[in-house]
């Protein structure tokens, strides 16, 4: 992390800032002949800012400083805000993460850990604050509140109100993360409610798909003040009606911009936010980071000033980020510089008034900091091979059928292709064998189910990111490759792998919680395109593979979702059998 934005300044610094800002002081840098983006108004000013130390002392009129610079009629902004992420999804270290994001822009993010929480419980969140530290972009944290996300699924820990408890005082902290378990709030589950009740003082993220009328009411009565599960014009503003601040996500998986934009408006703007939830190392490559939801907004026809005030000072003021978000006085010196909002590409950046990216490169030098280490995390029962037979049984099988671009998914009622007593995978209709073997206790378990819109006509498809309790997920068309990928993950120690006859063809290890790898993103990136090409080969037509891979084992969202435990239906919250019987 950078310097504590929320650190107390001695009356030293105050009165230096003071002296400067009031032109009795030379400052240290004077911005010059630039076009100011002020968030605050909502307008454009033509003129200078001037930084001391970390902060603004300026902004319109020119300053003496030590050091000049003429932007030369270019747009200088706040430095972006991601409100809502899982740092996770990148796959890759924080310090990979900022390399990254940090020239396109990226001067701060909300993070929750929940997916490093779900595998190794207080020790990954200590191990993602740890590796925050010194770090030159803003990482603040909301704390995982649905460790496992229900009880329909096995996760390598589970995190109580009392185990969330000492980080509330964490400076770093500002939050409560997103609440899955909604029923839990509405049946009143005293451990939901504890954790409510013991960061009530900070922001309470909500999760919240599809939830309506009375029963949203009293979901956001408990203080779950924001959403960024809505997919639909009407479900965002029944929320937003209702005192939400509507998240609009813009991920990987889940890209509900275009749909959720037309109702933004000048009168409602600050209850709004962009974020990326989830973001895979290809799309940030491709599209950026928050910069490419700002440059997709303004490319759909919203202002650009009210695209970069949701992605600056809108989340800046949610979560109490004191002077982020906006360009003032006082501020901290976050600045992005831009010569147009069509393209919106960053020339450079700077951080705390140091120049930390230019031409969207990272120009800073990584400081030293002590490397934080976790145990291996995949741990399963070995395996004979016949694991992964589906004994036949009565009527009609329960589908999952997948929804492009969604995290959503159907139920349909469809006939198994049977050989013999077993049934099979039927690539002729796109009717596939998929497993959730769990990998934390070695229980041996094994959730089957049956799943259409992969598309794959031969190998096998395994990973080790299952949102959210991160199980090895395998889709594949015979059994003997569905054993291969999952035997081939237990000895990478967690990753993605492609199976084409029995062998490996493309695979990435992730060594950290089976998430994350410590290569730089660009290398991952690369790596996750030879994969997701690998698996187009096998017949896939699906524009992010991985990513829909890995929430078809997230019972949190409905319809019909598959655990280590078995199918559930999300809308009864229930499990239900691969048989209609």
């Amino acid at each position: 992390m950078s310097e504590n934005p929320f650190a107390r300044r001695n009356k030293r610094e105050i009165a230096e800032l003071v002296a400067v800002a009031s032109g009795r002081k030379r400052a240290d840098l004077c911005l010059d002949n630039a076009k100011i983006v002020n968030v605050f108004s909502g307008e454009i000013i033509k003129g200078s800012v001037a930084v001391y130390g970390d902060r603004i002392a300026g902004v319109g009129p020119r300053y003496e400083a030590k050091k000049h610079i003429n932007l030369k009629g270019a747009y200088i902004a706040p430095g972006f805000i991601d409100a809502h992420f899982h740092l996770e999804s990148s796959m890759v270290t924080v310090p990979e993460f900022t390399r990254a994001v940090l020239p396109m822009g990226t001067t701060s993010a909300v993070a929750d850990p929940h997916e490093i929480a779900n595998v190794f419980g207080y020790n990954g969140i200590r191990y993602m604050l740890e590796s925050s530290k010194y770090n030159p972009m803003n990482v603040f944290f909301t704390m995982p509140s649905c460790v496992p996300a229900t009880d329909m699924e096995t996760s390598g820990a589970e995190m109580e109100a009392f185990d969330l408890f000492p980080f509330l005082r964490e400076k770093w902290v500002v939050g409560l993360g997103e609440m899955m378990n909604f029923p839990g709030v509405l049946d009143g589950n005293p451990d939901i409610l504890d954790k409510i009740a013991i960061y009530s003082e900070k922001r309470l993220e909500g999760h919240a798909p599809g939830l309506s009328g009375k029963e949203l009411e009293g979901y956001i009565s408990s203080g779950i003040s924001s959403d960024h599960e809505a997919t639909t014009l009407s479900e965002a503003r029944e929320k937003l009606r209702l005192g939400m601040y509507v998240m609009i996500r813009e991920g990987s998986a889940a890209r509900n911009l275009a749909d959720l934009i037309p109702l933004v408006t000048c009168e409602n703007k600050s209850r709004f936010m962009l974020v990326t939830d989830d973001h895979n190392p290809v799309d940030i490559v491709k599209s950026g980071h928050i910069d490419g939801v700002v440059r997709k907004a303004i490319k759909l026809g919203v202002n650009p000033i009210i695209a970069i005030q949701m992605a600056t000072i809108n989340p800046a003021e949610y979560f109490g980020l004191r002077d982020l978000g906006a360009i003032g006085p006082g501020n901290l010196a976050d600045l992005i510089i831009f010569n147009n909002f069509k393209d919106l590409k960053i020339h450079a950046v700077y951080k705390n008034g140091e120049l930390v990216a230019k031409g969207g490169e990272p120009i800073y030098v990584d400081k030293p900091r002590p490397k934080p280490v976790l145990r291996s995390s995949v741990n399963i029962k070995w395996l004979e091979g016949d694991e992964f037979v589906y004994p036949v049984g009565e009527g009609k099988c329960r589908v999952i059928k997948i929804v492009p671009h969604q995290i959503v998914t159907k139920q349909l009622l469809m006939k198994p292709k049977i050989n013999g007593r077993k049934v099979v995978s039927d690539p002729s209709r796109d009717l596939l064998k998929i497993c959730i073997v769990e990998r934390h206790t070695a229980s041996g378990r094994i959730g089957k189910g049956l799943v259409k819109g992969f598309g794959i006509k031969r190998g096998a498809v395994a990973t080790t990111v299952a949102h959210d309790s991160h199980n090895i997920i395998v889709i594949g068309v015979g059994d003997e490759d569905i054993f291969r990928a999952v035997v081939r993950l237990n000895k990478l120690g967690g990753g993605i792998t492609v199976i084409d006859n029995g062998k490996p063809v493309e695979e990435l290890e992730l060594p950290i919680a089976g998430l994350m790898s410590e290569r730089p993103l660009y290398e991952v990136a690369e790596k996750i395109e030879r994969i997701t090409a690998a698996i187009r080969k096998l017949g896939s037509k699906l524009e992010d593979p991985l990513m829909t891979l890995s929430f078809l084992a997230l019972p949190v969202i409905p319809k019909l979702k598959l655990t280590d435990k078995g199918l559930v239906d999300v809308e009864s919250f229930s499990f239900v059998d691969l048989f209609t019987g």
